[in-house]
């Protein structure tokens, strides 16, 4: 689809979604906020994969457990899960009409949850049942948008 991929809007839109994701949120709305990184980490394997891979995204994935105060390393695999599957699917998921797209956020993002939730809970994390889901469904809905935008932006960039 992209071609040329503008790195300045790489830099700033993994930047964007590290602030994102340790920024302050409503209490009440804070299991509801998406996953931005994993977002992020999902577009750029997804539209540049021969520039955008696996170590990248675990790199990513380090740097986002340290901003978190998580255990070194989980979110690091999460992300690096996430750029494999997209990698391994990333010819087809071109042809697929944006809802299929969507659908495909959901179940990579929610596999990632599920890994990061299943990690925590050994580690000794409360249960907070299936609630741990609900960065995946916000992220399946935010997706057209934030496709969309950085799409757009980079056309004009790149």
């Amino acid at each position: 689809m992209l071609s040329v991929i503008s790195y300045p809007l790489f830099l700033i839109s993994v930047l964007v979604s590290l602030v994102l994701s340790i920024s302050l949120f409503p209490v009440g709305w804070f299991e509801f906020r998406p996953e931005w990184l994993g977002l992020v980490v999902f577009y750029w394997t997804f539209r540049a994969p021969a520039q955008f891979g696996v170590i990248l995204a675990w790199c990513l994935g380090l740097l986002l457990d340290t901003l978190e105060s998580t255990p070194l390393g989980v979110n690091a695999m999460g992300m690096a899960l996430i750029a494999f599957l997209v990698l391994t699917v990333h010819q087809r998921l071109r042809m697929y009409p944006l809802p299929q797209q969507c659908l495909m956020v959901f179940l990579l993002l929610g596999i990632n949850q599920m890994l990061v939730h299943f990690i925590k809970q050994l580690v000794g994390a409360e249960n907070t049942g299936f609630s741990y889901l609900w960065p995946a469904v916000t992220s399946a809905l935010i997706w057209p948008l934030f496709s969309g935008v950085l799409d757009h932006i980079n056309r004009k960039l790149g």
